[in-house]
């Protein structure tokens, strides 16, 4: 499977028309069918939130994972986080050699296809933006722009998941559907890799900050990016002051998750009210304008949770900021199609659906064919 990202050539605006700029598309290929595995929208430039999003949208639609994932130099792909995830699941990363694009052929001509097929078929595409010189008021993208994240993620799918997966592929003469249904034929179903879709998936594909455990202190919890984080299970004897393992939801700084006596739980910020809904990228973009502002002004940058609040309060008056929340206000109807599962993709008669995948029967290892080694 390949995974890679490219900007969409389309512009896209709020619900009240205010426009946000060109969206990020990830896409996860599987490299012998050509087929559209998964698909995901943002507008953040490529991190790892891309990826552990694409991945969800990959085990949700397919109970699986692929065993060998091929990836560029990018450092998205190299961070600890996703080479964890990814052998947690017994996956194999491998890096395709840069100055070598033909060793991604396979994606990057199927970026060039959603744009020709899909996207410059819409209003507010950047076609008319390539040359200047021709660009008018009619064709200017940013007047044109109608489409909000959200509705172009539902039609993204749907043109990926139907549209794309059964017309017939040049290079394979058939359907990518055709051509997967035919590799799994081939290679065998392999049950016993299935992964289903439950909180102990979506808890690992949460991000730990770059000092994965967080000393418990007494009284106030674990601290995770300049914030206190706090729940009844931090207040056992056995547990204050030592270090447990964090992680925390990048979508969403007003909660966090710490490993406590052999489960997960939900802990919840002291400033929960100012920084709920609030995105990780938006308290790293008001981080950075509070640093400014005190270099302008020759005072210490002490980033405190009280500051913070503060700030995000009254954020009216920083653009950077009110743009970067409502991007992420756009992109939170991205992700209820991802967390709900409503891709507008018919599902696949050869594949289970979420809830018989609630169902699954024990998988007899001794009965099961040899195709080749498993892992």
């Amino acid at each position: 499977m390949h995974i890679d990202h490219t900007k969409l050539d389309i512009e896209l605006c709020t619900s009240l028309g205010r426009v946000l700029g060109r969206p990020w598309a990830t896409f996860a290929v599987d490299a012998f069918s050509r087929r559209i595995l998964a698909c995901a929208l943002s507008f953040d430039p490529p991190s790892y939130r891309a990826c552990m999003m694409v991945l969800r949208v990959c085990v949700r639609r397919h109970q699986r994972l692929p065993q060998i994932v091929i990836l560029d130099g990018g450092a998205e792909f190299r961070s600890t986080y996703f080479e964890s995830l990814l052998a947690r699941y017994y996956c194999t990363k491998k890096t395709r050699p840069g100055a070598h694009p033909r060793y991604g052929s396979v994606i990057e001509r199927l970026f060039g296809t959603t744009n020709t097929e899909f996207i410059h078929n819409l209003l507010g595409n950047t076609q008319a933006s390539k040359h200047p010189r021709l660009l008018t008021k009619a064709v200017d993208p940013k007047r044109r722009a109608i489409w909000p994240l959200a509705d172009l993620y539902q039609y993204l799918c749907e043109w990926a998941y139907d549209v794309y997966d059964q017309d017939t592929h040049e290079a394979l003469g058939r359907s990518p559907r055709e051509a997967y249904a035919t590799g799994l034929v081939l290679g065998g179903e392999r049950a016993h890799r299935r992964i289903p879709y439950d909180d102990a998936f979506v808890m690992a594909t949460h991000p730990s900050p770059r000092k994965q455990t967080a000393k418990v202190i007494t009284g106030r919890g674990v601290k995770v990016h300049y914030l206190f984080y706090w729940h009844e299970a931090l207040r056992h004897p056995e547990v204050e002051g030592t270090h447990v393992p964090v992680r925390y939801d990048p979508f969403n700084v007003g909660i966090a998750y710490a490993y406590v006596r052999g489960q997960w739980v939900r802990c919840i910020s002291q400033y929960y009210a100012a920084f709920q809904g609030h995105s990780e990228r938006e308290l790293a973009v008001a981080t950075e304008i509070l640093r400014q502002q005190a270099r302008v002004h020759h005072h210490a940058a002490a980033i405190t949770p009280r500051r913070l609040a503060d700030f995000l309060a009254q954020v009216h008056a920083h653009e950077r900021v009110l743009v970067q929340r409502l991007r992420d206000q756009e992109a939170r109807g991205v992700l209820e199609c991802i967390g709900a599962g409503s891709e507008a993709s018919p599902p696949d008669t050869r594949e289970s659906t979420p809830s018989e995948a609630l169902s699954w029967e024990p998988v007899d290892l001794a009965r099961l064919p040899i195709y080749e080694e498993y892992r």
